[in-house]
């Protein structure tokens, strides 16, 4: 599955960031698919993110 957070809707509270900090990182305000997760979709902890994320900004996709 894969992975990736919509900048439209982003609005930087970083929360992917601090849940699976091996998958995303926050540049600029706002969050991000760090190079090579793009397909870490699958983990738990990229899953619990994107469920959590406050702007719903997190998508995945198969």
């Amino acid at each position: 599955m894969k992975v990736s957070v919509d900048r439209a809707a982003c609005y930087g509270s970083a929360e992917c960031a601090h849940r699976a900090p091996s998958v995303f990182g926050f540049e600029d305000g706002y969050g991000l698919v760090r190079s090579g997760q793009e397909g870490a979709g699958d983990d738990p902890q990229v899953r619990e993110a994107a469920e959590k994320c406050p702007s719903q900004a997190i998508v995945l996709t198969r």
